[in-house]
């Protein structure tokens, strides 16, 4: 089994389950008993500051929208560009933590980029292997700008035209491709 922490996986137009219809997951965490990830493309209505005034007395300085990381309820959790406070490496540059000391930090203190994800996504041992054979899901090597987009309602978009444009360079046996085709 090959391991697709650190990737992203773009909901095909097969996948019929609801919760992610639409979807971009980053897989944080992936073995032969199962797979972890949040999704990126789901925001909440509730910003980051509205719900640390419910679980903290110290103020937050990040005003981001919070994430709906899944369907599967659990501790908040965050992604962020801060090693010091990280728990896992997801890829180079991009942290995963949940404890409380390293998220109090993440939202109390400045210059720390971090998303915040109430919920996410699993799947049994097997079970994303099953998804990926029907072909629900498309997966695309993640990056740091993929994981902070600056739009995220775009995000999906822009991961599946970047699968559709490796697999058209594969096919076609390109050597270079420009990056705007169009303007030549």
């Amino acid at each position: 089994m090959e391991s697709l922490q650190g990737h992203l996986l773009a909901a095909s137009p097969y996948l019929v389950d609801p919760n992610f219809v639409g979807t971009v997951v980053l897989i944080i965490q992936h073995n032969e008993n199962g797979a972890f990830g949040v999704i990126l493309n789901r925001l909440h209505p509730k910003r980051i500051k509205e719900l640390w005034a419910e679980v903290s007395n110290t103020p937050c300085v990040n005003d981001r929208f919070l994430n709906i990381g899944g369907p599967v309820s659990g501790p908040l959790m965050a992604l962020h560009d801060s090693p010091e406070l990280a728990e896992l490496e997801v890829i180079p540059g991009v942290y995963f933590s949940l404890q409380r000391h390293n998220l109090e930090r993440l939202m109390t203190e400045e210059g720390h980029e971090a998303r915040v994800f109430l919920g996410h996504s699993g799947w049994a041992g097997g079970q994303l292997e099953g998804e990926l054979a029907q072909g629900s899901w498309l997966v695309a090597k993640a990056t740091k700008d993929l994981v902070f987009p600056e739009n995220e309602r775009e995000l999906w978009k822009r991961v599946v035209f970047s699968i559709g444009r490796t697999i058209l360079v594969n096919a076609l046996n390109l050597k270079h491709q420009p990056a705007h085709p169009w303007l030549n």
